[in-house]
């Protein structure tokens, strides 16, 4: 058996064109969006969902051919799945942290202070 069905070669080849065309808008909105947090979402949901179509449509690839159940490009979606959020939510947290500390006043040091500050006038 080293052919595929013509069924499942339809839903393969459609599975693998979606997964192009999610991960080309997921591109886009990176490029469109106005701010970081907001082009935070597209690429990473673009690559979660054309992960998951390419491994879908290889499992089926590979379970056919071989005529049992494979499931090792799971392995991979897992390991992707569990890694992008993590590091988008660490992206976020160190542009929160970056942000807030350019939004702070520096602090004075004893050095800084104009002559006429340092001390409160004699009387």
């Amino acid at each position: 058996m080293n052919e595929l069905p013509l069924w499942a070669a339809i839903l393969v080849a459609f599975l693998l064109v979606l997964a192009g065309l999610v991960t080309l808008i997921g591109s886009l909105g990176l490029l469109r969006l106005r701010n970081f947090y907001q082009r935070m979402h597209a690429p990473t949901l673009g690559m979660t969902l054309g992960t998951f179509c390419v491994a879908l449509a290889a499992t089926l690839v590979a379970s056919l051919l071989q005529g049992r159940p494979i499931f090792h490009e799971w392995l991979i979606c897992l390991f992707l799945f569990m890694s992008a959020p993590v590091t988008a939510i660490l992206l976020m947290q160190s542009a929160i942290r970056r942000r807030i500390a350019r939004a702070a006043p520096p602090a004075q040091t004893g050095a800084e202070l104009a002559p006429n500050d340092a001390e409160p006038p004699a009387a």
